[in-house]
């Protein structure tokens, strides 16, 4: 039976998997990194909101003196 478990690979190459799983004997497993950066779902979701924030004239004005 195939089973994907989600996990972490440090750069030491330790295997951390991020929900404890129970087997009855040694398994083989295969890893595959996904080489994109870890993001907090909570920043996901607040991308659009802040976005449209950033884009609004009040903010231009407010920064321009930094320009």
């Amino acid at each position: 039976m195939l089973r994907s478990i989600e996990a972490t690979v440090e750069t030491n190459g330790e295997v951390r998997l991020r929900e404890p799983i129970r087997i009855k004997y040694p398994c083989r497993a295969i890893v595959t990194i996904i080489d994109e950066p870890v993001v907090s779902e909570s920043a996901l979701l607040s991308q659009e909101s802040l976005a449209l924030d950033w884009e609004r004239t009040e903010e231009d004005e407010a920064w321009s003196h930094l320009q």
